[in-house]
């Protein structure tokens, strides 16, 4: 299984550096500064949909995080070998935690993995194979890693503050158990009635396809978690999206009956299409956080073309920005809404997060390559960009014979027709290189103009079928 991942539990200091090792009322009155005052400022941004146990979370967590800093987790299970920006809410709820300086906690699911989550799902999840989850585990410790060290660089201008991030794999606890030996142990703690009481399984035992006893067995496990690093860590606080709410109140009533003690619950909201349709791998309209995935362009893009109604409010859910600051963007974009400033702000400050400075400065050249027809950003672009900018395109590396011509080049990277047809499309001005339209099959390229100073052609036949060229002999 994860094996070489669960021996590689890694534990984050405030430093960054890897080492192995129901909606809460607007009742709290404290700073917005102050680590109490920080339920109230996730609250006003929306990043809180519900608590658990709701009356005891509203009166007395407020105190304890006055009190001292908490510990905070999440779970992340490696399903695929990204993460989404269906769960890059969750990791900036950890971060505004972190921020405020409390220890937080990503916890990677290589032993849940294997069960499968229910919860949200009309159909059980394909088995995994350990050696499927143990590569996703990679992929997903690629991205968290990512995150927490471009949010200490970019948006915390004292990382002394910060509290400790700690990344674990639940398969290093799980490994060595036997099934008798856990039913043993934690399986008596849980009452069956209370089990099927929880909305995942309910919805899913009135499906035509029912439940497995595996995915009904979920919620144990992941009660069970939260147990755990509530004994090693001390940790009393878990964060998930709002479909982990039944899941959340088994760890807690899991913790409560063991040990007497109070912990809590939040959730943050699911992200949705402007359709209301959730956003993730399973809807199959996931924008990754891994380039391989979706290119930093592309995740750019998404952002950038958010309906006009939406953007005040993924602005404060998924920006660090003051909520003053984003009343002041908001202001800008009413004043010149064709300039779209909150647009782009909000794509920048989301990229800038997850792809670093160097991803937003990728997005921002291709966006000028393909929309501006910016011939300088088309040649700052790397063979990289330009593959991710035109995925289905054709990439051809090509020896540059001397004399070779705007009909050769087009003819040697397949994009017209053999023949006098292809001819005549150049002819008829349907051939364009490096947006310059390039009618005169004859003409012998130019360095500068058909061929870019980084060696690279961009050829566009019609209006969609793009072609890229590498010269190899410049």
């Amino acid at each position: 299984m994860a094996a070489s991942i669960a021996r590689s539990c890694c534990r984050v200091h405030s430093r960054g550096i890897f080492r192995k090792t129901s909606y809460l009322k607007t009742s709290f009155h404290c700073s917005p500064s102050s680590r109490s005052g920080l339920l109230l400022c996730l609250h006003n941004r929306g990043l809180l949909k519900e608590s658990f146990p709701e009356h005891a979370a509203q009166a007395e967590l407020p105190d304890l995080l006055r009190s001292a800093p908490q510990t905070v987790y999440c779970g992340f299970d490696p399903t695929a070998d990204s993460l989404h920006a269906g769960n890059l809410l969750a990791i900036i709820g950890l971060l505004h935690f972190r921020a405020a300086g409390h220890d937080i906690i990503a916890l990677l699911g290589g032993a849940t993995a294997q069960i499968g989550d229910p919860s949200g799902r009309s159909a059980e999840r394909e088995r995994l194979s350990p050696a499927a989850v143990e590569q996703n585990s990679r992929g997903i410790l690629e991205s968290l890693h990512r995150i927490f060290t471009h949010h200490e660089l970019y948006f915390c201008p004292d990382s002394s503050r910060l509290g400790r991030l700690t990344v674990l794999n639940n398969r290093s606890w799980y490994k060595d158990w036997s099934v008798l030996e856990f039913l043993s142990e934690v399986g008596r703690s849980f009452r069956m009635g209370t089990m099927l009481s929880r909305h995942s399984v309910q919805s899913r035992l009135k499906g035509a396809e029912g439940m497995s006893f595996t995915e009904f067995s979920y919620q144990i496990f992941q009660a069970f978690d939260f147990y755990r690093l509530h004994q090693l860590h001390g940790c009393r606080i878990q964060l998930g999206g709002a479909d982990q709410l039944g899941n959340i109140m088994s760890g807690h009533e899991l913790i409560h009956r063991k040990t007497g003690e109070e912990v809590y619950g939040l959730t943050v909201p699911l992200v949705t299409t402007s359709m209301g349709d959730k956003l993730g791998k399973t809807a199959g309209n996931a924008v990754w956080l891994n380039r391989d995935k979706t290119s930093p362009f592309d995740f750019y893009q998404y952002f950038l073309r958010l309906p006009d109604n939406s953007v005040e409010g993924y602005l404060k859910l998924f920006t660090f920005l003051s909520l003053a600051e984003v009343e002041k963007v908001m202001e800008q974009q009413k004043q010149d809404p064709g300039k779209r400033i909150a647009h782009k702000r909000l794509a920048a400050e989301v990229t800038k997060l997850v792809h670093g400075k160097e991803g937003l400065e990728s997005a921002k050249r291709c966006t000028n390559a393909l929309y501006h027809s910016n011939i300088e950003a088309l040649e700052q672009m790397s063979d990289t960009e330009l593959q991710e900018l035109f995925r289905e395109a054709p990439f051809h590396e090509i020896f540059l014979d001397p004399g070779t011509t705007v009909l050769d080049a087009c003819r040697r990277a397949q994009a017209i027709p053999e023949g006098p047809r292809g001819y005549q499309m150049i002819q008829d001005g349907g051939v364009w290189i490096n947006h310059q339209r390039a009618a005169n099959p004859e003409q012998v390229l130019v360095v500068g103009q058909h061929i870019l100073s980084n060696g690279l052609s961009l050829v566009r036949v019609g209006k969609r079928n793009f072609y890229i060229l590498k010269w190899l002999s410049m």
